[in-house]
């Protein structure tokens, strides 16, 4: 006899969803649903009939954590409908600013999750050594990006300042001073993530993943016409097989169009099936780490930390404080679609943009991380007990802020009237 448990509002993340599970007579996750709750931005219809100038600094306002991200697939976009070849060092100083975020976010990240791991005489040190990265990081963002929080300096063209001689050697100094404790502090998570007791293959699930590139992200390495995105109602009403359908009947399927009609965000697929995007996607397509699960969600994430350091003392030292960073171009768009592709701290983030020949947007969408995750985090709980579900949800490290669309549902006899999420 199976009964539905929900955990509503999931927590340590940002952003409200729901988990209903469905479970078994021994507790044992036969179905996962992970849905989010969070109320509409309306961020992407905001910019329609906007210059595009405004598309960044709207679009780097869908979500407070990961400003730096947006905002770099927003001018990305941008640039690639325009066709503006940014110069040179404009690309190297976008791709160091993208790398110091991803630091500082994976950093928050562990705030989070340290009480599921972290022993309580250690806590104080490792929320301590959390700041401190968090401190050197967010020092790279501000004085490349203009801000940390939105970065004024990501333009569209390049970037609006190149940085001088003695900013530079700054950065190359403070994040090779960061590497020692970068590594002592990855390597305590490491850790105390093995010896977190959770049962073999938690998280475990068989969906492919998805990542462009090690560090930056590739338009050329995604492919649009693979894609494709689902209403919700779609999505957690039919997925099940014949023995599910026939085993729990109507209950489940009660539960399911429930759920379909309050989540509010679409269902990204690629290549018809859910993916996993995030550190872990990026790790075993670009840097043969093939672990799976919980534990490697984690572990492949702190290892990012190391990673992203590497990078931006390797592209300091390609910066020229004397060449140019931005590009001449004009706002004469013609409707070809533009695409940007970041890979964010929690996946693949991706932006699409049309701008008419009279110089205005005409259509703009995003795919963010954390919609491509919430198919995939609802897989991945399940075939282990219910009660490991919200570690399963957290090893994501889901960010529902993002990931927002909304439905349109009849007053009276609530059905969706409306076949399309309406990006408000």
């Amino acid at each position: 006899m199976s009964k539905t448990i929900t955990i509503s509002p999931t927590s340590r993340q940002e952003g409200h969803a729901t988990l209903s599970l469905e479970v078994d007579d021994q507790g044992i996750v036969t179905t996962g649903r992970y849905y989010s709750i969070t109320p509409v931005r309306g961020i992407e219809k905001m910019v329609i009939g906007k210059r595009p100038e405004t598309a960044p600094v709207l679009v780097q306002r869908i979500c407070g954590v990961c400003p730096v991200t947006h905002t770099l697939a927003s001018v990305e976009a941008i640039d690639d409908s325009l066709k503006i070849d940014v110069p040179k060092t404009g690309k190297i100083l976008r791709e160091i600013c993208l790398n110091a975020h991803i630091i500082n976010s994976h950093a928050i990240h562990h705030f989070l999750v340290a009480p599921d791991f972290v022993p309580q005489e250690d806590y104080n040190q490792i929320v301590k050594n959390v700041s401190e990265i968090r401190k050197q990081a967010q020092y790279v963002e501000d004085v490349i990006g203009g801000e940390g929080i939105h970065p004024s300096d990501i333009r569209i063209g390049g970037m609006a300042h190149n940085i001088t001689k003695n900013t530079k050697n700054k950065i190359k100094t403070r994040i090779s001073g960061l590497k020692g404790l970068l590594e002592k502090h990855v390597t305590q998570m490491a850790e105390y993530i093995e010896q977190k007791e959770f049962p073999e293959n938690l998280g475990v699930h068989a969906q492919p993943v998805l990542a462009t590139s090690n560090t930056y992200g590739s338009r050329q390495n995604i492919n649009l016409q693979s894609i494709e995105e689902i209403m919700p109602n779609s999505w957690y009403t039919d997925k099940y097989t014949q023995q599910e359908d026939e085993e729990y009947q109507e209950e489940t399927k009660k539960t399911a169009k429930k759920i379909g009609k309050t989540a509010c965000s679409q269902i990204p697929l690629y290549e018809n099936t859910p993916v996993e995007t995030g550190p872990r996607a990026r790790a075993d397509k670009y840097r043969k780490f093939k672990d799976k699960g919980v534990k490697a969600q984690h572990m492949a994430r702190a290892q990012e930390m190391l990673n992203a350091a590497d990078c931006i003392i390797d592209l300091i030292d390609k910066v020229d404080p004397s060449a140019q960073t931005m590009a001449k171009y004009t706002l004469e768009g013609t409707n070809r679609l533009g695409v940007g592709v970041i890979e964010g701290p929690r996946g693949t983030n991706l932006h699409t943009v049309k701008i008419s020949p009279e110089g205005y947007i005409t259509d703009y969408n995003a795919i963010v991380p954390t919609t491509w995750n919430i198919p995939t985090m609802g897989l991945a709980t399940e075939g282990t007990h219910y009660k490991y579900a919200p570690d399963v949800i957290r090893a994501y490290d889901p960010c529902l802020s993002c990931a927002t669309h909304m439905i349109v549902v009849d007053d009276e006899n609530k059905e969706v009237i409306k076949e399309d999420m309406v990006q408000l």
